[in-house]
């Protein structure tokens, strides 16, 4: 079986799969019409990808699993793929810890101002005045929309920090009220502080000092966090964003930084570029109080080691059985 990886790929992986007898061709640069070309020259069975996109126009008649080897999948053309009856499938879970503590890391140098602290010393610059000015985050409170694989573990950290929680998910059955001793079992929580379930997305903005986003992106939650979802929350509280970029009406989130103080720390953008570098012109990292990272939330060793264990075991049961765990099509 043909193996194309075109992406950036843990070398236990690679080794994974040759070991199950896979011809691997690891080509991490390969993107747009590039990685086309190459699945049309090298024939492949199975394309594995991060973050490179996959259009219906690169699914060639070899092709039969795209796997992405995280957790997201809205890079792929699912609906292109289920119509040419190719399996897509993901790794759930396994990148959750690297993201929520990438959430906390961004909450964290929000309110100390790390970066700015660093460029000032790096500069030369010693601004102890400046910069021993901070809320801290104790007694915050932390809002959440999504208590998925990522959400769920953002409870317990919170927790760690002093932050009360409040909740919107769609499994919930639209009540304000505090969380049950079943729901928080089922979510791998315990109950030692209160837990806030909200009926609405609108409700969590008004109530949280912090908001943190963990959804998929799907039709109902692109845009969700817009001009509305915004003029609900606190003046001079804090977005974090390391789900998708789409969900937040970026103009609506500018303005928002402008008129209301908002700070926001934002690993994902809605127009990032196609690959692992290249030019980025998004101005809403230019406005002042806003932090970003480079879509680096799964990207810890840790991280993508389970996800490269994760992709060898969905490759491994499609090579011996023809069904790929995990598939969403």
């Amino acid at each position: 079986m043909k193996v194309l990886i075109a992406d950036k790929f843990e070398k236990s992986g690679i080794e994974g799969l040759k070991a199950l007898g896979c011809d691997v061709m690891s080509e991490p640069d390969l993107q747009d019409q590039a990685l086309a070309d190459a699945i049309a020259a090298k024939e492949p069975q199975v394309v594995i990808v991060r973050s490179t996109k996959v259009t219906e126009a690169m699914m060639g008649p070899s092709l039969k699993l795209i796997v992405r080897a995280g957790a997201g999948y809205n890079t792929i053309d699912v609906k292109a793929a289920t119509a040419k009856q190719i399996i897509v499938a993901n790794c759930p879970g396994k990148n959750s810890i690297a993201v929520a503590e990438l959430a906390f890391g961004l909450m964290l140098a929000i309110d100390r101002r790390i970066p700015d602290g660093v460029a000032d010393l790096r500069a030369g610059t010693w601004n102890k005045k400046e910069y021993s000015k901070a809320r801290g985050i104790f007694g915050q409170t932390l809002g959440l929309l999504g208590v998925g694989n990522i959400g769920s573990l953002m409870i317990p950290r919170a927790r760690a920090f002093g932050m009360p929680v409040v909740i919107w998910d769609k499994p919930f059955d639209g009540q304000d009220r505090d969380m049950t001793a079943a729901e928080a079992q089922a979510l791998g929580l315990d109950l030692s502080s209160p837990i806030r379930i909200v009926p609405t997305p609108g409700d969590v903005a008004a109530a949280c000092d912090v908001l943190s986003i963990h959804l998929a992106l799907v039709t109902a939650t692109r845009g969700l966090v817009n001009a509305e979802f915004l003029s609900r929350m606190k003046p001079g509280s804090t977005l974090i964003n390391c789900a998708r970029g789409e969900i937040v009406d970026s103009a609506a989130l500018t303005d928002a930084i402008r008129t209301k103080k908002i700070r926001a720390g934002l690993d994902v953008f809605g127009d990032e570029p196609s690959g692992a570098t290249g030019p980025f012109t998004d101005p809403i990292v230019k406005e002042p109080g806003v932090y970003g990272t480079h879509h680096i939330g799964a990207s810890t060793d840790q991280a993508q080691e389970a996800i490269a264990s994760e992709t060898v075991r969905i490759v491994k049961s499609f090579k011996d059985t023809g069904v790929a765990p995990n598939a969403v099509n």
